[in-house]
């Protein structure tokens, strides 16, 4: 139906005769001559209608936005003065010789040919529409190109393109599963993979050497921002490879996607310490281009009077630390008192501070009022130690060590932001050394990756578990997780302490994860991986706000897609093929489970 795409004409094929398709993008009437914005996946071609046509000018006359339609005519350089530069076609336009109509249109409901602050929840209700504006087309565009690179890549590097079961049976993963009834086995269910771990661990049981798969992943989360119930993952596993064996080569797919698709030369990855990064960032996936920096004071009130302060320096599950803005003095009270509000989301429960208006008067250059609580001694050392200089501003966090970083990690980063003091463009980093466990209140411990990454040291796993690092680690770029992963335990023994340390005993293990042990039987080899969150990635490199801006059709936060009304409910017959009767959730109950 057509001979070339609308954003592929330019000056090569003037005076040549042309078929264009596409959606009406705009449509002028300029003194009796008509020009239609002709629109599709490539681009716009302006195409000229004027009276000397009278038939196809009477049809251009009658179109209207979103219209579908086919013309044909004669590409043509546009007159001197009304080139477009901005545009790709902007050199030349079409003098339209037909028209058909291909398809009418009712008025759209956001406009389409020109920036519309429209809500995020008309657009995903329409998603059909929002997709075709050429933002969105762009990005889903550089998604496929980057997709096409990553396979590309990796075929190079001799993995091979395997699929994994989506159908399979739950494992603890660290969020819910999606539950799917069996209908020929009652009472029992698969689960929607939260990733495709044991599979791909399994095809290094069964010689595959090297696997790859773009796969679709499923986790049942609570509402949180910027997540997906739905998500693609990049996956890659290999075997007979140590960290480094993973590490180096996923870093240059990266350096190299960045290079070829941007343009951009990414710098150093360096290499952090889980420990270190959470001293230093309050974070295990900092933002590099921020320079602000945590500083430990606990030593330095551990002894004064304010419990504020000495009560978490004296706990060893506390934290006091401080953060040091530089020029932070000009800050208005009602700005810190807005920095007080958004660290309460984090758990914390105040946000003290010092304001530093001249160091050389000491105590007196001073303006906070826990000054007093704390003492001159205790504060003049928090000043020399934070390196305070005149209209500096140091802010404290003192509470449970999580607490602390999450409120002054997150701090740190709105700060950057908020006074611009972001330096550089990208800042990539592998944090390492991870834990092998966290503990929760209770002394439970809980696999801080998943429990299948081995440990650095079999006799520290078996004799001191909460202390225990292991051999993960994960890549990150401005402040987001861009991938994860690990070396994997590859034989039963240490697979079994992993389980015991969790409080899986061996029965349960064994229901749960026999078809795992017994492959780590029969000759396992040493392997390990990472998986990249495709999505992630693509919102960074296009510079989106949103990982819902990169996926075609995404749900919501509340996890429901506004398109289709999903999820949505089943007849009575479905329910009794599955053998499952719903309960009947009361309006009040149902009411607080929303809220």
């Amino acid at each position: 139906m057509r001979s070339h795409y609308c954003g592929g004409i330019n000056e090569t094929h003037i005076d040549q005769e042309v078929t264009l398709c596409g959606w009406v993008h705009r449509r002028r009437d300029h003194g009796g001559v008509i020009f239609l914005d002709l629109r599709d996946r490539d681009g716009i071609a302006q195409v000229v209608f004027d009276p000397d046509t009278p038939e196809p000018f009477e049809k251009a006359d009658r179109v209207r936005s979103e219209y579908v339609i086919q013309i044909r005519g004669r590409v043509r350089r546009r007159p001197e003065g009304t080139e477009n530069p901005n545009m790709p076609t902007g050199q030349v336009e079409v003098l339209g010789k037909d028209l058909e109509l291909l398809n009418a249109a009712a008025t759209p409901p956001f406009p389409l040919d020109e920036y519309s602050d429209v809500g995020e929840d008309v657009r995903l209700r329409y998603r059909f529409l929002d997709l075709r504006r050429p933002e969105m087309l762009e990005r889903m565009r550089f998604r496929s190109r980057v997709t096409s690179y990553i396979r590309n890549f990796l075929d190079g590097q001799e993995f091979m393109d395997v699929e994994t079961p989506v159908l399979t049976r739950a494992t603890p993963e660290g969020a819910r599963d999606y539950l799917v009834p069996s209908r020929t086995h009652p009472g029992s269910f698969f689960a929607l993979p939260q990733s495709p771990q044991l599979f791909k661990q399994l095809l290094m049981v069964s010689g595959v050497d090297r696997y790859y798969q773009i796969a679709k992943c499923f986790r049942d989360e609570d509402l949180r921002a910027d997540r997906q119930p739905e998500f693609t993952q990049v996956d890659v596993e290999a075997s007979f490879v140590d960290e480094e064996g993973i590490m180096a080569p996923m870093e240059t797919m990266i350096r190299e996607l960045f290079r070829d698709l941007l343009k951009v030369e990414l710098p150093a990855f360096p290499r952090i310490a889980y420990a270190e990064a959470m001293r230093r960032y309050g974070s295990d996936k900092p933002d590099l281009r921020i320079p602000l920096e945590l500083v430990d004071v606990a030593d330095l009130v551990a002894s004064v009077d304010f419990k504020v302060f000495s009560g978490p320096a004296n706990n060893p599950k506390g934290r006091v630390a401080a953060l040091r803005v530089p020029n932070g003095g000009e800050l208005t009270r009602k700005q810190i008192d807005d920095y007080t509000k958004f660290v309460g989301i984090y758990g914390a429960k105040g946000l003290a501070y010092i304001k530093v208006n001249d160091v050389s008067q000491g105590i007196e250059g001073l303006q906070s009022p826990i000054i007093k609580f704390l003492g001159d001694e205790a504060t003049k050392a928090i000043i020399d130690r934070v390196e305070a200089q005149d209209g500096d501003l140091i802010f404290f966090g003192a509470d449970k060590t999580n607490v602390v970083n999450e409120a002054l990690g997150a701090l740190r980063v709105k700060l950057g932001h908020d006074l611009d003091r972001i330096e550089g463009d990208w800042a990539p980093c592998w944090v390492v050394d991870f834990p092998m466990f966290e503990e929760d209140d209770a002394g439970k411990l809980h696999a801080l990756h998943h429990p299948f990454t081995a440990p650095v040291s079999a006799e520290e796993l078996d004799t001191k578990p909460a202390e225990a690092l292991s051999r993960a680690y994960d890549m990150v770029l401005n402040g987001t997780e861009l991938g994860g992963g690990s070396i994997r335990i590859h034989d039963e023994k240490t697979q079994q302490t992993v389980f015991r340390s969790l409080g899986i005993e061996e029965e349960e293990a064994r229901e749960k994860f026999g078809f795992l042990l017994d492959a780590l039987k029969y000759g396992c080899p040493p392997h390990g991986g990472l998986a990249f969150g495709l999505d992630r990635l693509v919102m960074l490199m296009t510079g989106a706000g949103s990982i819902r801006d990169v996926i075609p059709f995404p749900k919501t936060q509340s996890a429901t897609c506004l398109m289709t009304d999903a999820p949505g409910e089943v007849d009575e017959k479905q329910l009794r093929e599955l053998n499952i009767r719903l309960r009947k959730v009361q309006k009040d109950e149902q009411g607080k489970k929303e809220g």
